[in-house]
């Protein structure tokens, strides 16, 4: 039997506090949310003055990184009207999220989890994103 690898509670503290490190660098207070490979969160942290109504945009947009095994962002352009995704966004129950500022945690070619990031801009949140993915692979499997 297969053994998968997966996000643990000190990676995601490492990658939530890469993600608070780029968001301060950058001013862009975010809600930061890490989930393991089944697309589970593992841990949220809503900085100050984020967004209160992008707290669940984030975990979401882990959840959907995790579940496509890809950014978020880059599911947007097929999940349009007449794309080859369009309505993907309704199913999960309606959990699936097409914003930038989600990204896999890829180890080995497997995705072993993913950051979220959301309430900056689509920019600000793949800049936060991408940092804090980064934050995983360091001293890691």
């Amino acid at each position: 039997m297969k053994t998968q690898q997966t996000l643990t509670l000190d990676d995601a503290r490492r990658i939530i506090d890469a993600g608070i490190a780029e968001s301060d660098r950058i001013g862009s207070p975010s809600n930061i949310a890490v989930a393991d490979a089944g697309g589970n969160l593992v841990a949220h942290a809503r900085m100050d003055d984020a967004q209160l109504g992008s707290i669940g945009h984030s975990i979401d947009k882990a959840h959907t990184a995790v579940l496509f095994r890809s950014a978020t962002g880059d599911l947007a352009e097929d999940s349009r009207p007449g794309g080859q995704f369009w309505g993907m966004a309704l199913s999960d129950g309606g959990r699936v999220l097409v914003f930038a500022g989600g990204f896999p945690v890829v180890v080995d070619g497997e995705v072993i989890g993913a950051v979220g990031v959301s309430g900056g801009s689509r920019e600000q949140d793949s800049t936060v994103a991408e940092a804090a993915a980064a934050a995983a692979l360091q001293d890691q499997h």
